[in-house]
C-alpha cells in the first residue's frame, strides 16, 4: 500500500501541480455576493465561509492537489467554526484533493495522542473507535522534543497519515530562535532538520520521501537549499509564496528532478477576486473563477521555474 506522502505525491503528478491552497477564511474576505446572501450571527457567517470554500475546491480541484486549512480561522468562530472545518476537510477530499490540516500542535504525553487522534487517528468512544477529522496531513511544532511528536508519527504509521514538522518557518521573526547558533555552530533549525531526518526513517515511500516531512518557508532562500542537502528524503511543505514574498525561483531550491515540495498560497488563492491581475477580468460573483485563474498562473510559474 502506498504511504501517506506517495499518495500525495502521485495527486501533486497527476495535476502536474506542486501547489497547495489554503484556506484561511476571514469574514472580511469574503466577496459581497457571500455576505449578502448570509446574516451576520455567526451560523450564517460560517454558512456563507462554507459556500465559499466549496465554491473554490469546485474551481480548483482539477488543478490544485491539496488544501490546507489552518484551525484558527476555524476556531475563532466556536463550534459553528469547527463544523466548518470538519465540512470544508470532507469536501475537499470528495472531490479527491489531499487535506492538510494546519494546526502547529505541539505538546507531549496523553495531550499530544489527544490531538493526533482527534486529526490523524481515532478516538475511543465506549467500545467504538470513531475518526472525527480523518486528515492525511497535519502540522507539527517540535520545540518540546521527540514526546511531541511520536505519538504523531505512531498515528502516522498506524493510520497511513502523514506530517509536516516546523524546521525553517517563512515569518520575519523566525530567526529569533530557530537561526540560534548551538555550541557545534550548527543552527537549531540544522538539528531540528536532523532530528526529523530521523524521526522519519521508517515511513520512506516509493518515491523516496518519507511520510514524516517538514516545513520550510519560502522567503529563505538560502536555508531551502541547505535543508535540501541535509533532508534529502523529506518533502517540504513551503509556506511563504505570493503575499509575504516568497518567489518562484527562490522555491525552486527546494526541488529536485521535479519534486520535493508543494507550495502553500492562501490569500493570493482565496482573494484573487480583489488582486490588481484579477479584478478588472473578473466581477465580485466571479471569485472562484478568479482563483482557479490565478491557481493556473501559479501552477505555470511555478513549474517555469523548477525547470
Amino acid at each position: 500500500m502506498k504511504n501517506a506522502i506517495d499518495i500525495l505525491i502521485d495527486k501533486i503528478k497527476e495535476t502536474g501541480n506542486p501547489t497547495v491552497m489554503g484556506l484561511d477564511p476571514r469574514y472580511e474576505m469574503l466577496p459581497e455576493c457571500i455576505k449578502e446572501k448570509y446574516g451576520t450571527d455567526v451560523k450564517s457567517v460560517c454558512e456563507g465561509i462554507l459556500e465559499y470554500n466549496k465554491a473554490l475546491i469546485d474551481a480548483t480541484y482539477d488543478v490544485v492537489p491539496a488544501v490546507k486549512p489552518q484551525i484558527a480561522f476555524y476556531e475563532m468562530f466556536g463550534l459553528e467554526g469547527m463544523k466548518c472545518f470538519k465540512e470544508t476537510c470532507r469536501y475537499a477530499k470528495e472531490k479527491g484533493m489531499v487535506v492538510i490540516a494546519d494546526i502547529k500542535r505541539g505538546d507531549i504525553g496523553t495531550t499530544a495522542s489527544g490531538y493526533s487522534n482527534a486529526y490523524l487517528g481515532k478516538t475511543l468512544v465506549g467500545e467504538n473507535e470513531e475518526s472525527f477529522y480523518d486528515i492525511d496531513f497535519v502540522t507539527v511544532n517540535p520545540y518540546l522534543g521527540v514526546d511531541g511528536v511520536k505519538p504523531f508519527i505512531d498515528d502516522c504509521k498506524k493510520y497511513n497519515k502523514g506530517i509536516f514538522v516546523l524546521v525553517k518557518t517563512s515569518n520575519k521573526s523566525s530567526g529569533e530562535l530557530q537561526d540560534l547558533k548551538l555550541e557545534d555552530g550548527r543552527t537549531i533549525y540544522e538539528k531540528v532538520a536532523e532530528l526529523v531526518n530521523s524521526w522519519g526513517e521508517e515511513l520512506i515511500g516509493e518515491y523516496g520521501y518519507s511520510s514524516v516531512s517538514a516545513v520550510v518557508g519560502a522567503t529563505y532562500p538560502v536555508q531551502i537549499k541547505e535543508l535540501r542537502e541535509i533532508m534529502p528524503k523529506s518533502y517540504f511543505l513551503i509556506p511563504g509564496y505570493g503575499a509575504q514574498g516568497g518567489k518562484a525561483e527562490d522555491i525552486a531550491l527546494g526541488f529536485k528532478d521535479g519534486l520535493g515540495g508543494i507550495v502553500n498560497a492562501s490569500r493570493s488563492l482565496m482573494c484573487a477576486y480583489k488582486s490588481d491581475r484579477w479584478k478588472d477580468v473578473y466581477s465580485d460573483s466571479q471569485y472562484a473563477q478568479a482563483t482557479r485563474a490565478e491557481a493556473i498562473r501559479m501552477r505555470d510559474e511555478l513549474i517555469s521555474a523548477i525547470k
